[in-house]
């Protein structure tokens, strides 16, 4: 049975007649609806047919939920496992855990059930050999990652993983440095492909199949609170992998591991982040990786504290248990857009890919130099505000009070100053000095050069000396059916509502503050609503 059998066909070109009559109203084209990426994509408005299918763009569904951790602090380590955390991301370094303390942190993990990833740097090797000298020692068997990179002794490691620890990666292809130095989707992508191609004929060459290789390797990228780029990039990931070890004659099934993004966090208004890593999280479990780390929404501020993990792990749990995200399989296939994007960011990441194979050992330099390209071409666009950053660029709380932090210096937390202290209160101009150009005034600025709210909710063009203190609001009226007629606040005061009467405005009667009290005597400086 067809639905629209009873329904005229409908084509494109009836779409775009359609579209265009009501766009040119406003002075627009068909065009206009379109917006490019950093990538060179065109985002069309509408797509109405499905492209080409590739494989391996679906993925099992649920994820491993994994905590970072960088400081020696068991306490923390069994808190995260007992409240949601599946495995652990830990940081080993002089800066971060020491290798001597990998005991006594997870003296109290089972380590045959939760999963251990290291990422040691130069200490990996070190720091290897402790965490399989401690599962021996258990006399169990270790599962996760030893995070090795590029180097000496990524081999070995792996066939030793590969002999002995048959749950245990070796290899981390991390492509989140491109990403956080400013690169574009593709661009993280077609890198990931490069280290990941170097890595196998690494491997290979030390005597490893080929399908020992592939399965050595786990690819972590970054999530970010644009969820459709997200889920695009990793479901092409997935395409493009799955070609590689297509020409290298093994499985094509790609590990992956998602980390909500460091460049979108912000140190300013930092609650905010608590959205960015949500709609990031969201996107990379709809997208399909296999294991998932939301960062604290306070990272930017320095080391978390205990309220600020729970938040980052009560996120993945809201959405994995309450939501349901990961009860479906690849909840984006079939949509054509989805589909459409993940075709064409595969074929750019290809090409990006195959470039920088031609440039044999100088594609780091050639990748460093595309990078910092699109990084360019972003920070222009964040300054004339082009890509809008709620709470810095747009809607910044210039008022704003430090993070309250739990624990103190003896917890290796950074203490911040209290609101309680008004000496310790940033000034509004201090707080807008780091902002970037106000350029020109929108509808939706939250420069704080603009006109600024009066209690009432309206914009006010009076300094904020010669306001009245802030009053809290009641609760927004239902939206009239004027497009700038503004929505009445309630009384401030408790009890009836007062009646008008001949000495008393209408709007004195409804509660409005003084500073939108228009006299006689002098003309109204209220601004109108919405404003132009």
């Amino acid at each position: 049975m067809e639905l629209a059998a009873e329904f005229p066909p409908v084509t494109r070109a009836d779409w775009q007649q359609l579209a265009l009559s009501v766009l040119r109203r406003s002075g627009l084209e068909l065009d206009d609806l379109s917006s490019p990426t950093y990538d060179g994509l065109t985002l069309l408005p509408l797509y109405d047919d499905r492209p080409a299918g590739g494989r391996f763009t679906r993925s099992a569904r649920g994820w491993d939920v994994r905590q970072r951790h960088a400081v020696p602090d068991p306490e923390a380590v069994l808190a995260d496992l007992e409240n949601g955390v599946t495995s652990l991301w830990l940081v080993v370094g002089d800066d971060a855990i020491p290798v001597g303390e990998l005991p006594r942190v997870l003296a109290g993990v089972y380590l045959d059930l939760a999963p251990i990833v290291l990422q040691a740097g130069p200490r990996t090797a070190e720091a290897a050999r402790a965490l399989l000298a401690l599962a021996a020692g258990r006399g169990v068997q270790v599962t996760g990652n030893l995070g090795a990179g590029p180097g000496p002794g990524t081999a070995e490691l792996a066939r030793r993983c590969v002999a002995e620890h048959p749950g245990l990666r070796a290899v981390t292809v991390d492509a989140t440095p491109y990403h956080d130095a400013g690169g574009g989707d593709a661009q993280e992508l077609g890198c990931s492909l490069a280290l990941g191609v170097a890595h196998l004929r690494e491997l290979t060459a030390a005597g490893l199949d080929i399908g020992q290789a592939l399965g050595q390797l786990e690819f972590r990228y970054a999530a970010t609170a644009d969820q459709f780029a997200t889920i695009a990039k990793l479901r092409a990931a997935r395409r493009v992998w799955a070609r590689v070890a297509e020409v290298c004659g093994g499985p094509g099934e790609q590990a992956q591991h998602a980390v909500t993004s460091s460049a979108m966090m912000t140190a300013r208004d930092p609650w905010v982040n608590m959205l960015r890593t949500t709609l990031a999280c969201f996107a990379a479990g709809a997208g399909g990786a296999d294991a998932v780390t939301v960062q604290p929404f306070d990272a930017a501020l320095g080391l978390p504290d205990g309220f600020a993990r729970r938040i980052a792990r009560n996120t993945q749990s809201l959405l994995l248990e309450e939501s349901g995200v990961g009860r479906v399989i690849d909840p984006a296939g079939g949509s054509f857009y989805v589909e459409h994007r993940t075709a064409e960011l595969a074929e750019r990441a290809w090409a990006f890919f195959q470039e920088l194979q031609g440039a044999g050992d100088g594609w780091q330099a050639l990748a460093a130099g595309r990078v910092a390209a699109t990084r360019e071409r972003r920070a222009a666009d964040v300054a004339h505000r082009r890509v809008p950053i709620t709470g810095v660029s747009e809607f910044p709380a210039v008022g704003e009070t430090p993070v309250r932090r739990e624990g103190g210096a003896e917890a290796g937390l950074a203490v911040l100053p209290f609101a309680d202290d008004p000496a310790q209160t940033p000034a509004d101009e201090a707080l807008s000095a780091d902002l970037p150009p106000c350029g020109t005034r929108r509808r939706s600025s939250g420069c704080v050069t603009r006109p600024t709210r009066c209690p009432s909710g309206r914009w006010s063009s009076w300094p904020r000396s010669a306001r009245s203190p802030r009053t809290p609001r009641g609760p927004r009226s239902p939206p009239t059916s004027s497009r700038r007629a503004a929505w009445t606040p309630a009384p401030l005061a408790r009890g009836p509502t007062p009646r008008p009467s001949p000495t008393r405005s209408p709007r004195a009667a409804r509660g409005w503050p003084a500073c939108a009290q228009p006299t006689s005597s002098t003309p109204s400086t209220r601004k109108p609503w919405p404003p132009r």
